[in-house]
């Protein structure tokens, strides 16, 4: 059994349109999604806005109920979990979002952000101890720990991104899903960010979901490509071949929408 497997995932809202709402209408934002993911690969997900990345993401982290299907970690079946021990599982997998500003707390200091994430899988460590687990996780993804007493509105975009990286870091997950990680930063400084994303993927042998509408971004850092559109996966393969010999018509639509940016590789 792969490290993650999402069997015929689905998920369907009701929503009710018309005057006075009167009228409901079933908007079928996943649909019969299957996929896996190998220990220690990065998988790429693609797709234009609103085809399902978000919601298939939330389905994943538990956040979302599905309407049929199921999300299997390690070989146990989440969903058939009770809230409280989901909750516990949760550290093992964790989420980067898209705006790091708004993800971060702004009334704690990077120290109480990461002090408090750190504490949820080593509630034992404090003072000292705990100062220098956050000193080397800041380290760790390329922050300077003398500025862990900072508030998140101190800090540039790209640092913000790194020190929620580091949260997502802190629990020591098996699963990070990044989602939209790098979006709403300037150019020159995504492909740090991305790189730094691919550093800490091999260092720590981590399991990446990498949410993208990029599909030249995707290419970069996945190892494979799934192409989402309006709810399914309509196609899937190693990243080169996706990238450079796609299969499918909206693949090579999202190609030829989407400026082609060389990342250099920074480490």
């Amino acid at each position: 059994m792969s490290f993650l497997e999402i069997d015929h995932l689905t998920k369907h809202f009701r929503v009710h349109k018309g005057l006075f709402g009167a009228e409901e209408e079933t908007v079928k934002a996943v649909e019969d999604v299957t996929l896996s993911l190998e220990k220690g690969e990065i998988l790429g997900l693609v797709g234009e806005s609103g085809c399902g990345k978000t919601t298939l993401s939330r389905l994943i982290m538990q956040l979302l109920p599905p309407t049929s299907g199921s999300v299997v970690l390690q070989g146990e079946r989440l969903a058939a979990l009770p809230p409280e021990e989901i909750r516990m599982r949760r550290i093992d997998f964790q989420m980067v979002f898209q705006d790091p500003y708004a993800s971060l707390n702004p009334r704690l200091t990077v120290f109480s952000t990461l002090a408090e994430a750190i504490r949820t899988r080593h509630p034992e460590s404090f003072g000292d101890n705990l100062a220098r687990r956050v000193g080397e996780l800041m380290r760790r993804v390329g922050l300077e720990p003398r500025y862990m007493k900072k508030y998140p509105h101190e800090f540039s975009g790209g640092q913000r991104q790194r020190i929620a990286i580091a949260r997502a870091l802190a629990t020591e997950p098996k699963l990070i899903i990044a989602d939209e990680p790098v979006s709403a930063l300037d150019v020159s400084i995504q492909s740090q960010i991305l790189n730094l994303l691919m550093n800490l993927s091999k260092d720590l042998d981590l399991t990446m979901l990498f949410i993208s509408h990029d599909l030249a971004v995707v290419h970069y850092v996945a190892d494979r490509i799934a192409v989402m559109y309006q709810g399914r996966i309509v196609e899937l393969g190693d990243a080169d071949e996706v990238f450079h010999h796609p299969k499918e018509a909206y693949t090579r639509q999202l190609l030829e929408a989407v400026p082609r940016i060389e990342y250099q590789n920074a480490s």
